[in-house]
Order: structure tokens, then C-alpha cells, then sequence
């Protein structure tokens, strides 16, 4: 899962709550390590739905609902909570200048600053089914979503060239469920690795200055859920007593094991070693060493994220809920499909 000769890891992810809810396993276990961890968001949720959960950090927050700039500015505050409870550094994409940056020592965020660009904004969505979503109807013309791609992917690009990282992780092709905001940011991910690598040129794959060896292009990592897994998941939630209670005394529903299940959800994954065409392979990070930093970077996300509890059972360590109320389980094992790096011979994974 991590070499003992690995570099940083860089997360690209759309909004506040994200790099938690997706990838917060594997940050926390790359952080706990030592290695440098880097997570790069896109917007700042201005466009999310608002919990306001009495008796937590969110109660009376409602009114932040439908106003964008304040809502934003709110949720900045909670990532960089669930940042510093994952032990990792935290930078906004539209912060990046593109290109390398200018000053400062390499490998520093803090060096980075902006260039004049106005804000990605959250580009909003609709529930299209359950646990699925697609564009929202009144999407603004700065929306994340309708930015040229190459804008955003240069300045992640400039990011990649500085510091380096061994392991890049965002969604699959279709942004886990289909919002917008993700499926954008996996594109820009695909395309800003695209750029690094053109920008190595033919030579740059073997030695740098003085003969010395340049590290190659970073592994790719999507992350993604055997389908089998996530159903019996569900069905072990159905099964906790403390779970049902939850469900009625707070008007949550339980998720339907048997229903569609949203795109991250893979039937047809390779095993651990590989096996699939083209050399795709998965990687599994186990939670539970790493439970109490999630769990309280979930909980600095109480506009989005509510009745988040440790939970031990066969299959999952806990569940939470997010603003559509359906009880979702935490899973004992994150997994990640590890594509070929850019200008390596691979497959793209498949919807």
C-alpha cells in the first residue's frame, strides 16, 4: 500500500468534506507515516445544503443555506479543522498559480499564491435516483464545472511539478455519483498529469541534472468499492440495533442494499495483484488504525456530515449520514484502482 521508498501524496477533491469522506483512510494513514499530504479543493462548497444539527457545531448555522459567499467562508474553516485531525496540508485549487512557484523552497504550499484568478464556485447539483446525482439546473457561468480545463489542470500541474508526489487520488471517470464538481475534478486530475508528463520531455524519464535519478510520473489512484462490499455493508447496518433507533428517532432512512448502486460501486475490479488489462491493480487501506482521526475530521464537517458514530461490525466500523438523511455505513477498508502513470501503457477504468 506504501512503498518504503515513497514520496508524498497529493488529493484532489471538489469540495470541503470530500477528501474526508472519500479518501480520509488513506490521507490519515500517509500522514501517521511521516510522508507529506497534500489535498487540493476545488471550490468551497458554496452551493451545499446546510444540516444544522442541534447539539453540534452546525446548530442555528441554517441561515447559511443559499448564501454562497458566507456559507463558503464557514466551510473553509471546517476543512482546515478536518485537516489538522487528519495531520495533512490543505490548499484551494484557484490559490495555485500556474506553474511552478516562484518562491520559496520547493515542496512548500505555503510559498504558493494567488495570480488574480476569480474563485471556482461549487457548480451545485440535483438527486437525479438515490445516492446519484447530475448538473443543477441553474448553474452559474463561473461554475467549477465550466471552467476550460486547461486552466485548473495547468495550475494542478505547477503543483505536481513541485512537489512531486508518488500517488495522486481523486474519483473514477464519473465523479463517484455524478456531481458535476467531481467528474471535473477527475478530468482535471487525468489532464494536469497529462501536462506533467509532456512537460518531462522524452529525456526527463531517466536522469536529471548531473546524471542524477528524477523520480517518474505519480501512480494514479480512484477511488472506488467492490459493489459486493458495499451491499453487505448496508445490510450489516440494517442489522445494528443503535442504527434502526438513529433512523427513527431522527426521520433518516436506511440505504436499500438491493437498489442501483451509484458508479463508484465496481463489480468488476481486478484483484489486490492486478489482473485486469492493461496492468490496473487495487490497493486496499485498512481504517481502523486511523479510525479517531477520521471520525473527528468527519465531525469538523457538521454543515454537511450528522450522527457520525463508532460502530464495530462485520464489514463496516461505523456509520454517518449526509444532508439527503439516508444512514451511510464507514467502511473497515478503503479501496482504490491504480491506474498505469500517464505515458505508461493502461487501460482508463471503465464507468
Amino acid at each position: 500500500m506504501m512503498p518504503d521508498d515513497a514520496g508524498g501524496l497529493l488529493a484532489v477533491h471538489a469540495h470541503p468534506d470530500d477528501e474526508t469522506l472519500w479518501t480520509g483512510g488513506l490521507l490519515a494513514t500517509w500522514a501517521a507515516a511521516g510522508r507529506r499530504v497534500t489535498v487540493v479543493t476545488c471550490t468551497r462548497g458554496e452551493r451545499g445544503e446546510v444540516i444544522a444539527l442541534p447539539g453540534t457545531t452546525s446548530a442555528g448555522l441554517a441561515h447559511l443555506e443559499g448564501d454562497g459567499p458566507a456559507l463558503g467562508a464557514y466551510r473553509e474553516r471546517e476543512l482546515a479543522a478536518a485537516a489538522a485531525a487528519l495531520g495533512v496540508d490543505q490548499v484551494f485549487l484557484d490559490e495555485i498559480p500556474r506553474g511552478p512557484a516562484q518562491d520559496g523552497p520547493a515542496g512548500r504550499v505555503g510559498s504558493l499564491a494567488p495570480d488574480g484568478l476569480s474563485r471556482y464556485e461549487d457548480s451545485g447539483m440535483r438527486w437525479v435516483r438515490p445516492g446519484v446525482a447530475g448538473p443543477a439546473e441553474d448553474s452559474p457561468a463561473s461554475a467549477f464545472a465550466r471552467v476550460e480545463l486547461d486552466e485548473p489542470a495547468g495550475r494542478l500541474a505547477g503543483l505536481l511539478r513541485e512537489l512531486r508526489p508518488a500517488v495522486v487520488v481523486t474519483y473514477e471517470p464519473s465523479g463517484g455519483y455524478g456531481h458535476p464538481d467531481h467528474i471535473r475534478a477527475h478530468d482535471v486530475t487525468v489532464r494536469a498529469l497529462r501536462l506533467l508528463e509532456e512537460s518531462r520531455g522524452p529525456a526527463s524519464a531517466g536522469t536529471g541534472v548531473a546524471g542524477a535519478a528524477r523520480p517518474g510520473p505519480p501512480e494514479l489512484w480512484q477511488a472506488v468499492v467492490p459493489a459486493r462490499e458495499l451491499r453487505a455493508a448496508r445490510r450489516e447496518l440494517a442489522r445494528l440495533d443503535e442504527a434502526r433507533a438513529v433512523v427513527v428517532g431522527h426521520g433518516l432512512t436506511l440505504p436499500d442494499p438491493d437498489e442501483a448502486l451509484p458508479p463508484y460501486a465496481r463489480e468488476d475490479l481486478p484483484g489486490p495483484s492486478g489482473g485486469a488489462a492493461g496492468g490496473d491493480r487495487l490497493e486496499r487501506v485498512e481504517v481502523a488504525p486511523v479510525l479517531d482521526r477520521v471520525l473527528a475530521a468527519m465531525r469538523a464537517h457538521a454543515t454537511q456530515v450528522q450522527h457520525v458514530t463508532r460502530a464495530p461490525a462485520p464489514g463496516m466500523l461505523g456509520y454517518y449520514a449526509l444532508s439527503n438523511g439516508v444512514l451511510a455505513p464507514l467502511p473497515r477498508h478503503e479501496t482504490y484502482l491504480v491506474s498505469a502513470p500517464a505515458g505508461r501503457p493502461g487501460r482508463p477504468p471503465s464507468r
